[in-house]
């Protein structure tokens, strides 16, 4: 008996301290809300099986923000891949189609910008003028809802260009999703043939290339790990990102987290979602 008790000591041992541990995701996420007093959404799924494996609050409704133009660039590529449009395309706008935030779109008033660097400026540097000139594209918000239903989403909406459809209303349905559901559409979007094999992944290169998303879950990402990314904000109290994650620089999952309904400062917006990552991490790791 004593011999027993003896190696049980040893393998407690040799056991990580749950005190050094970050917390569960579910329990960082409380804490998140708790210290925000705001709301979180969040899902985590499995890529290739579309399982959930972790979510909270996550058929509620959050604005999307700039989350939208991932969305979007998805359905710029399916026009692509219908012969209705060519990502060579060249796009001429005016002084006057700019608007706040355009940071790529306006130094090409002169020569203007093809649809397909178009989508790489909304994606990869959130401009705004950028996902306009391209939602006009495809119909504007309610050809982007349009779309949307085709695919099998009926839950998540547009119906403000930017940059109004950031307003993040208490309340307010307009320019929204639920984390469960762009889970699932983006899903759809890069793993069944609602887009072909090359725009799939011609939209994951924009993600991957994503130039705004730095103090968020990329500030805690382990070394080695794939991540591709488009993130959101509001200045009334909302943030969101979307993103797939994996070890060994694959993409396994996907993380959708929008925050709403809180007075906290961006930066600790962004210190929660990378919080709730790096719990998300550290759980997978396990």
């Amino acid at each position: 008996m004593r011999y027993i008790r003896l190696c049980i000591i040893s393998l407690l041992a040799t056991l990580p301290l749950a005190v050094h541990a970050s917390p569960q995701p579910l329990e960082q996420i409380k804490q998140s809300e708790s210290q925000l007093s705001g709301r979180v959404g969040m899902i985590e799924m499995d890529l290739a099986s579309g399982r959930t494996l972790t979510a909270w609050r996550a058929d509620e409704r959050f604005p999307m923000m700039s989350t939208f133009k991932v969305v979007l660039c998805g359905a710029v590529l399916a026009r692509v891949d219908a012969g209705d449009e060519q990502l060579e395309r060249k796009i001429h706008y005016r002084q006057q189609d700019l608007v706040d935030y355009s940071p790529v779109s306006e130094k090409h008033l002169a020569d203007g910008m093809t649809v397909g660097e178009l989508c790489a400026a909304a994606i990869t540097m959130s401009d705004n003028s950028a996902a306009n000139l391209l939602l006009a594209t495809v119909g504007g918000p309610a050809g982007l809802t349009a779309f949307l239903r085709q695919i099998g989403d009926n839950v998540t909406r547009l119906d403000r260009w930017e940059t109004e459809l950031n307003e993040a209303l208490p309340g307010d349905a307009r320019d929204t999703t639920t984390p469960a559901s762009m889970a699932a559409t983006l899903r759809k979007l890069l793993t069944s043939q609602r887009l072909s094999a090359r725009s799939q992944r011609q939209l994951l290169q924009w993600m991957v290339d994503d130039r705004v998303a730095g103090p968020l879950i990329r500030s805690v990402l382990p070394a080695g790990w794939f991540i591709a990314d488009k993130t959101g904000a509001s200045k009334r109290g909302a943030r969101g990102i979307v993103a797939l994650l994996g070890p060994n620089n694959k993409a396994e999952r996907i993380v959708v987290i929008y925050l709403r309904d809180t007075p906290a400062s961006m930066a600790e917006l962004d210190q929660q979602i990378a919080g709730i990552g790096a719990a998300l991490i550290e759980h997978w790791q396990r």
